[in-house]
């Protein structure tokens, strides 16, 4: 039994190293200065539920929810950078993977999230 588990922890740590590293192929990682520079010409995307982002965001953002991203994705254009954040970092990656095998290429994310923005909020 004491085997299993170890073979089952062994598995999953391999799992999540191979994902960490896959994303890192499609998915760009921006401090907020590298966000800040790019994000005003970029399409930017709030994927946090709409109370969240009701009680603030980051001006000039769209609120397309996580949970509503595969419905939505008319909304976004592939020959444009998107822009990404999220409260922390988590539902970035996982729209930036659907975008991914939608076709969109150009995928960026807040590195820390909305918790961590310093710069202007509405």
């Amino acid at each position: 039994m004491k085997y299993y588990i170890i073979i089952i922890l062994i598995i999953v740590s391999v799992y999540l190293i191979f994902q960490h590293f896959r994303t890192r192929t499609y998915l760009t990682k921006l401090s907020q200065d590298e966000f800040r520079k790019g994000y005003r010409r970029a399409q930017l995307i709030d994927v946090r539920e709409p109370q969240e982002y009701e009680r603030g965001h980051i001006l000039g953002a769209r609120n397309i929810p996580m949970t509503q991203l595969k419905n939505r994705l008319v909304e976004l254009r592939k020959d444009k950078p998107v822009y990404l954040y999220c409260q922390g970092i988590s539902r970035s990656n996982r729209a930036a993977n659907i975008l991914r095998k939608n076709g969109y290429e150009n995928l960026n994310v807040l590195d820390g999230g909305f918790r961590k923005w310093t710069g202007r909020v509405k």
